[in-house]
């Protein structure tokens, strides 16, 4: 059995997402449901998913572990897998990491840009690594089954996450900097500690992440998919779109700036493209994973390896999750 899993999406959630991500043929996607939330308006947030499941149960669920993503292929329907940006949620009380994982929580960041109580942010000019705080917070998700996603974490934070964890991490959307230098994409030595302790990278479609941004070909794409699969190995290696499908620039706005700055941060942007970047043509939503599959094809991985990229690989990652 062959799966399609996109382990990372931020839309504006409407049936009409949940219809192109099945059109998409998706079996599971890791959607964004914190970037600066407390737990209370965690809470408000799960309300509105809630809302989404009851209305369009023909086509998502909230998915738990490995075997809903199986149910998701058996059902034709999508299985939605909770995740967070930031750790606010958990606040300075470790004992929330089990409430978050109750309603839901499967994936949480230790760091969005910036310091946070347990590590430090790609944005930080000085990287103090994971805090007290982050190693009990590391052992409490390894006990639930929270993966730890290092996707917007400094390179040593990572490799402490990557050291400390019993379990395999993730960077579910960032890509390798070789091909694309942003402060958000990843070291060949933080990709090849990342692969030696069986973690995956899931590989961004977000413009600021590639080379010529929105210009971006897909022949350069899967070019570099190859070269990383080099550095890592063909196990490794999967899709975390980072769509944004249908978002405002304001939101843009806030996940930058959250409640922390009253000057404008553009993150990724500047001044003069302060909002979302146009997506590349050949993948303006989920559809574009069949020009993924064509251009991993046309550079010469063969049907097992593009299986294993674009989702049997975050399928055996999810069967390690509990």
């Amino acid at each position: 059995m062959n799966y399609k899993i996109d382990n990372l999406q931020y839309c504006k959630w409407s049936r009409e997402v949940f219809q192109i991500n099945r059109e998409a043929e998706l079996d599971a996607v890791h959607v964004t449901v914190v970037y600066h939330e407390d737990y209370d308006e965690f809470l408000d947030n799960i309300k509105e998913w809630d809302t989404h499941f009851k209305e369009n149960s023909d086509l998502i669920f909230l998915g738990k572990d490995f075997k809903d993503i199986e149910k998701a292929r058996k059902e034709k329907k999508t299985a939605i897998f909770f995740g967070f940006q930031n750790c606010s949620p958990i606040e300075d009380d470790i004992g929330l990491i089990e409430k978050v994982h109750e309603k839901g929580c499967r994936f949480m960041q230790l760091t969005y840009n910036n310091q946070s109580l347990l590590a430090t942010g790609c944005y930080e000019k000085n990287d103090s690594g994971v805090t007290n705080f982050g190693k009990e917070a590391i052992k409490e998700m390894n006990r639930l089954g929270v993966v730890i996603d290092m996707s917007h974490s400094a390179e040593k934070s990572t490799l402490d996450a990557i050291e400390l964890s019993q379990k395999p991490i993730a960077i579910t959307h960032a890509n390798p900097n070789f091909w694309y230098k942003a402060l958000r994409n990843k070291s060949n030595d933080l990709l090849k500690a990342l692969a030696n302790s069986k973690g995956m990278l899931g590989l961004s479609l977000y413009a600021h992440h590639l080379k010529e941004s929105t210009n971006c070909r897909l022949e350069s794409f899967c070019e570099m998919a190859a070269r990383t699969v080099e550095i890592m190995g063909i196990d490794n290696v999967g899709i975390g779109s980072d769509l944004c499908l249908f978002q405002p620039d304001s939101v843009v706005e806030w996940m930058r700036n959250g409640t922390w700055t009253k000057s404008k941060n553009y993150g990724e942007g500047s001044k003069k493209r302060p909002g979302f970047p146009k997506q590349p043509e050949w993948f303006v939503d989920a559809r574009g994973f069949k020009n993924l599959e064509t251009g991993l094809k046309n550079i010469g991985f063969n049907n097992e390896d593009v299986n294993k990229i674009l989702g049997n690989n975050w399928y055996n990652f999810y069967k390690g999750i509990n």
